[in-house]
Formats: structure tokens, sequence, C-alpha cells
């Protein structure tokens, strides 16, 4: 992105008031998308990269829901080899390769992940585990990601087993498969890198507006800032918005499943930078994976479960996914993890397409982009997040078709997000190595915060990486309007109620003084 449209992709309160005023005075979009999810704004990117003038509508901040709260992976598509998903898999081995050499290197890593083996492992599911593994690789080579970034899998002694990962449990451990993935360093900072982006092409990105009726060239919203009910005016609307899809069109029928994660501190469980997977006692090719992050923690996740009721803006993890994910992470570890360890929890909800029968951890993850016959509303729902780019261009493309709207095809393939470069590049960058990790290349513009006010260099609090230098650029940059869009949005602090709570005045007052122009 030059940088021209970097100085464009700057997100603020001034800017929102500004393209909403225009908007309701009735100008009119091409795209009008609904949603401000990693699908919406992969949808709103796919849009403005093609030359199609784009709007976006969140009712509450971008990465608001579902897409905050993944296993922060970019799959290669294991799980749906074993299903038998062909071509899922491949879609999946060929969009991770996109975002780790293309369009995100400073956002993903490659991920080492050990396969544990004991004396009691079930034979068959070893071998199932490892016919995978060998599957995956064929795919990661169909995709063109090199060996170099993401190394084939291989089978480890015991010993070295113990030394990747020092907490397993010794006794009875044969060895392990030793794998590599793709892994995000946070979710949320991805959609924030794909709504700047699209802002730096036009799109106006306009958080804290609430759809509340769609047509196909049309949307009723609500400003949740001023109460005010405006009329928002599009060749094409398209409906991104996840599990709360069905309530904005009809006709889309949806499974939502709750998917929970824990956070540990990686000291309690004995990790160190190499992931672990666990099978589910009882079930071949399901399970459940301690993740270790940048900073000192691990995620332990995923449940698979219905969701009971209505889609809320905010959904708890129960005390069984608790006792779920905890028992199962035991039965490998040397010390068996408890209630005391938990330091936070999440969880999401994945908009899974409606089947008759079966559980939610068998149903489809792939996506449909559906037209609903009476509005004319483009629907794209479904799907994973390794996978949005292909979601957001087949929804662009069918947008296009049903307006009549003439636009090229879609180049996001190719289209670095903002902060991104390659990974050889990355390492020449003059900053810390962790403003890296979330910024790329616009980390010395971050760090050049707390060069000019030595204030901004300090962390938010004793024993916190992030400094106020990260909440002033969250809200000169990034739309943060509010102190929770940058404790649970843009530095994640919010995924350990403490550190939220320890960071909350300081962050509430850099907000308003920012808002106010003041720091």
């Amino acid at each position: 992105m030059s940088a021209t449209n970097l100085i464009h992709a700057s997100l603020t309160a001034r800017r929102r008031a500004r393209e909403l005023d225009a908007l309701a005075s009735g100008e009119q979009v091409d795209v009008l998308v609904v949603g401000g999810g990693v699908t919406g704004a992969g949808v709103a990117l796919d849009a403005a990269s093609r030359g199609l003038s784009v709007a976006l509508v969140e009712a509450h901040d971008l990465a608001f829901g579902t897409s905050r709260f993944s296993s922060k992976l970019v799959h290669g598509g294991l799980r749906y080899l074993a299903h038998g998903r062909l071509g899922l898999a491949r879609e999946s081995a060929v969009e991770r390769d996109v975002l780790l050499r293309r369009t995100a290197p400073h956002l993903t890593r490659p991920l080492a992940q050990l396969f544990p083996r004991y004396a009691d492992t079930p034979a068959r599911e070893y071998a199932l585990t490892a016919a995978g593994l060998t599957a995956g690789d064929a795919l990661r080579r169909f995709a063109g990601t090199p060996s170099t970034l993401l190394p084939r899998p291989r089978t480890v002694p015991a010993a070295a087993a113990l030394t990747l990962v020092p907490g397993l449990r010794a006794t009875g451990l044969r060895g392990g498969l030793l794998a590599f993935d793709g892994a995000l360093t946070d979710d949320a900072r991805l959609v924030v890198a794909l709504a700047r982006t699209a802002a730096g092409l036009g799109a106006r990105i306009l958080t804290r507006v609430r759809a509340l009726e769609l047509q196909g060239d049309q949307v009723r919203a609500r400003d949740e800032l001023t109460g005010d009910t405006v009329d928002l005016r599009a060749r094409q609307v398209v409906n991104a918005a996840g599990v709360w899809s069905g309530g904005l069109v009809p006709n889309v029928r949806l499974r939502p499943s709750r998917g929970s994660h824990l956070v540990l501190d990686a000291r309690s469980t004995g990790l160190g930078e190499t992931a672990l997977m666990v099978g589910v006692p009882g079930e071949l090719n399901r399970f459940v994976f301690l993740l270790p992050q940048p900073g000192g923690t691990v995620y332990l996740g995923l449940t698979d479960e219905p969701l009971d009721g209505e889609a809320t803006d905010y959904t708890d993890v129960p005390d069984t996914d608790v006792d779920f994910l905890l028992d199962v992470a035991s039965t490998v570890l040397d010390r068996p993890l408890t209630h005391d360890g938990v330091r936070g929890s999440f969880a999401g909800l994945r908009p899974l397409l409606d089947t008759p029968g079966g559980r939610t951890a068998d149903l489809s993850r792939e996506h449909a982009v559906l037209t609903d016959p009476g509005t004319g509303v483009v629907t794209v729902v479904g799907g994973k997040l390794t996978t949005y780019r292909v979601m957001a261009e087949q929804a662009v493309d069918a947008a296009v078709t049903e307006a009549g709207l003439r636009a090229p095809s879609s180049r996001t393939g190719r289209l670095p997000l903002v902060g991104a470069a390659s990974r050889a590049a990355l390492t020449t960058v003059d900053a810390p190595r962790r403003l890296v990790g979330k910024y790329g290349i616009e980390a010395p513009r971050v760090a050049a915060l707390g060069d000019v006010d030595h204030a901004l260099a300090r962390p938010l609090f004793p024993g916190c990486a992030t400094t106020a230098a990260e909440v002033v650029w969250a809200v000169r940059h990034e739309g943060a309007l509010d102190a929770d869009d940058v404790l649970h949005r843009r530095t994640r602090l919010g995924l350990v109620p403490d550190d939220a709570e320890k960071a909350r005045p300081a962050v509430s007052d850099l907000v308003e003084r920012s808002l106010r122009g003041l720091a």
C-alpha cells in the first residue's frame, strides 16, 4: 500500500462522523456491507480493491463477535481431510499460504504442534493422525508453501517430545508426531488490518451503526452514538453478520455452535513454544489443543457444543466446558490443570449452516453465498477464518452480478494488508519485536509516539507489556471509540479480566484525551 493510502487508512471518530453524515444525506454506494467481522471486513476490502464504492456498518466494533474469539490458527485443513472434504482442505491450504506469505506475514507465524504418543494410544488413532498429517503436507506442497516456512511432519522420540513440551507426562511416553501449521498473532488485529486497508482504498468503515432492516438496495440503521435512525442507499447490500445473519434475512437458517477456550499461564502448563494436541478420548480426529501465545499465556480449546437459545452479544463459558477442557488436557500433562490456573476464558459462536440431524461438531465448515428472492440481499455465511478471503470474493462476485455492476475480478490474493511486508523485511524493522508482531512496518510509528512523549512509552500498569502509545495509536488510527474497544479488541488485555481492570483507568483517560486531541 502506498504512503498516500496509508494516510487514508487511518480510522478516526471524526472520519466516521463525516462519512456517516454523507451517507445519511442520500449518497449512494455500490456495495453496503453489514457486519464488521473478518468476513464483512474482507468483503469491504475485496469490493474497494475492485474500484467499487463501499460502506460497511457494524453495530458495535470491528471484530466484536466471533472473529475475536477464534483459536488464532490459520488452518491447513487437517480436520477437513479427516471428514473427506478434500475441496475445503485444499482451499484452506491455499488461503493459509496467502496469509502467511502475501497478505499478512506480520500477523502470522508458523506454529509447531506435537501429537504425543503413549503406550495406551490406540494404534488406529495414531495411524490415522500420521496419515492425515502426510496428506496435509501434500496440500502444503500443492499450495506452494515452502518447507522452510512450514516444515514437513515427522516422528520424534520421547526425549525430543519432552524437550519440545517439558510439561508432558513422561510415564508411558513413546514419542509423537511433530507437525507445523499457521497461527495468527491476533485475530482481532487481522480484522482491523482488513478494515484499515479497505479504508485506504476509499471504503467507509462505520462502527456503532446498527442495521435494523435490510433490502437489496437499502439499509435502515441506527447511529448508536446519537440514537438517530438513518436510511443508507446502495446498489447492492451484502449481509455478513455471522451468527446474527438470520435475524436480518429470514431465509438464512443457522445452527450456531459454541467454541470455548481458556486462558492459562504458560508456566502452569509446562509448555514452551510448541503447541500440544491432545486426542479426545473415545473420538477419532478430534483434539483439544494447548496453544502458546506471545506474552507468556496459553489458550486451551476447543469445545463444539450447540448453542441453546438465540445468539447474544456475549457468550459465557459454562463450567461443563471448563471441566471438559481441563480434564482432556490433563491426561497428557505431568501436572494436572485445575480451575485455579484459569486466568480467563472466551467463547465464540460458529455460524454453521443448518442441516438436518447430527451434532454441530459434524456440520460442514463450508460457506454459502445466498441471494434472498424477496429482498435481493446477498448473504455470505458459514466458513472459517482461514478462508475469509474466498468467502469475500464470492460474495462480491454475487453482488456485482445481482446489481449489474461493472468490476474486475478480485485482486485480494496479492494485496498486502496495512503493515505487511516480507518476512525478511520485517526482521529489519527498527522497532521492538513485540510491536513488529502486532503492527508490522508501522511499528516504528507506534514506538515514535513514546519517543516524542516519554509518558506514552510507559506500560499501562507494572508488569504489563502494552504501552500508553498503543492506546493512543488505537484511537488515532484504528477506530477505537472507547476503553472497551482498546481493552478487548486492539490490545486483547480483556482476555484476562484482572489485567483489563488494572489497565482500565489509564486506558479510559488516554482514550478520552485522544478523542479530544490532547494525547
